[in-house]
């Protein structure tokens, strides 16, 4: 059989041109389910990008449903001595904070040695603290030099820290011994060498303990560190020096004010990529993606329902009530000034109203649950997007067998012309036989 690119050479037709016009005719079977599963991606990509905006406002509407977040408190400190940090326990209030000693490290040296690896004799170095809880660090005739037993008490990590100084003397290295605590209880009270020859203490090297000192509201008050704990109910405190402070505890209505905000700002923005994907212009005729979309009308349906029915108990029962109005654009819109009222005079009922008493009670709470309902795995969006993934599947088994038709087509096409251009190709040449028969018949008759 002859080939493609060998037709048309019998009888002179442009049979491969022609063949080339069929093929392309045939093909354009292909072009309305290219569309159709163009469309069917582009939807998808449609409800991925309302699944995003659903998300950010699921994390806006998360923030109000955490009573934690009503329940914050900040710190304020002015004046000189510390800082501080207020947790979620901490009560509102003010506090007048003196600062008479900053919490000190013990230190103390021992007398001076002419070389630092002169091997002094094995032995127990014995250490008392404060608290009256001993250190015992056994000292081995190889390691018996002021740098070995520097290096054993310090292997030991245990209360105390040891390192060597050298005071320009004859006989200039000494051992320096410091508590890695401050405050009395983490002093060495004392330090029994043993058998480890030619050491002892400099009286004159020491360095005392210090507990730090200070006054809340004029009770005393005294702490081995200067992270002071407990003084203030859920507040840390940090000495820095002496000096007199004021310490203001007052709940963080700045975050709360900054979650409502959020949270309008969310809801505004999902509003603005459902109305986008659902839009149509009359004069370009350009349509969203999600224009008529069923699962869309009824994700717009489900979130106006949780926003306008508001919560049954509490003193605020719907948006309007702590200052944010539904507008016609179906957008929100927050009176800050309302707001700002309420978080100075009515935190409670504020926080009963998006967070209740329990992850499902209040606004946020039943706004989350339905999101969740929504975006979960076989919720709203994942069952819409499943659909059209499945009928992207048929849409392909159908493309799939639309061009194999068509190359079965191509193909037959293809063998008729080639068993044409034979033909043709046969004719031609009787045609030629015979016209030379008909010129000799006519040479021989003197025609």
């Amino acid at each position: 059989m002859a080939s493609i690119s060998s037709l048309g050479i019998g009888s002179g037709l442009d049979l491969n041109g022609l063949l080339d016009q069929l093929a392309a005719a045939e093909r354009q079977k292909l072009t309305p389910l290219t569309k159709q599963k163009g469309s069917y991606q582009a939807k998808i990509s449609a409800y991925g990008k309302l699944e995003g905006a659903l998300s950010q406002f699921q994390a806006a509407v998360g923030k109000l449903n955490d009573a934690g977040l009503f329940q914050g408190v900040t710190s304020k400190v002015t004046g000189t001595g510390l800082a501080a940090a207020a947790g979620t326990e901490a009560s509102v209030g003010s506090y007048q904070i003196v600062v008479s000693k900053v919490a000190q490290a013990y230190s103390e040296a021992t007398n001076g040695v002419a070389d630092k690896t002169a091997e002094l004799g094995a032995g127990t170095l014995t250490f008392t603290f404060g608290s009256g809880d001993p250190l015992s660090v056994d000292i081995t005739q190889a390691g018996s030099s002021l740098e070995g037993i520097r290096n054993a008490i310090n292997a030991k990590n245990a209360g105390v820290g040891a390192s060597i100084v050298n005071d320009g003397s004859g006989t200039p290295y000494r051992l320096v011994f410091s508590s890695t605590k401050t405050g009395t209880d983490a002093a060495i009270a004392s330090v029994d060498f043993g058998t480890v020859g030619g050491l002892s203490l400099d009286a004159a090297t020491q360095v005392p303990a210090v507990n730090a000192e200070l006054k809340v509201n004029g009770i005393d008050i005294v702490s081995q560190g200067n992270r002071v704990e407990g003084a203030i109910q859920g507040v840390t405190l940090d000495i820095t020096e002496a000096g007199t402070s004021s310490l203001s505890v007052e709940r963080d209505s700045e975050a709360i004010k900054e979650a409502v905000k959020g949270f309008v700002s969310a809801y505004n923005s999902l509003q603005d990529s459902m109305s986008g994907l659902s839009s149509f212009n009359a004069e370009t005729g350009a349509a969203g993606l999600l224009l008529g979309d069923s699962t869309l009308r009824s994700v717009q349906s489900r979130l106006r329902t949780a926003l306008t029915d508001g919560v049954a108990e509490g003193q605020f029962k719907v948006l309007s009530d702590i200052g944010i109005s539904l507008q016609l654009n179906g957008k929100l819109k927050l009176d800050e000034s309302k707001l700002d009222t309420l978080l100075a005079d009515n935190m409670s009922a504020l926080s009963d109203f998006f967070a209740g008493d329990s992850e499902e009670a209040g606004l946020a709470g039943q706004l989350n649950q339905t999101l969740d309902n929504i975006l979960q795995d076989k919720g709203a969006l994942d069952n819409a997007t499943d659909g059209l993934k499945d009928s992207i599947k048929r849409v392909n088994l159908r493309y799939e067998r639309v061009e194999q038709s068509i190359d079965a087509t191509i193909a037959r096409y293809r063998t008729q012309f080639a068993q044409m251009d034979t033909l043709i190709s046969g004719m031609n040449s009787t045609s030629s036989y015979l016209a030379q028969q008909f010129s000799m018949m006519n040479t021989q008759l003197g025609r």
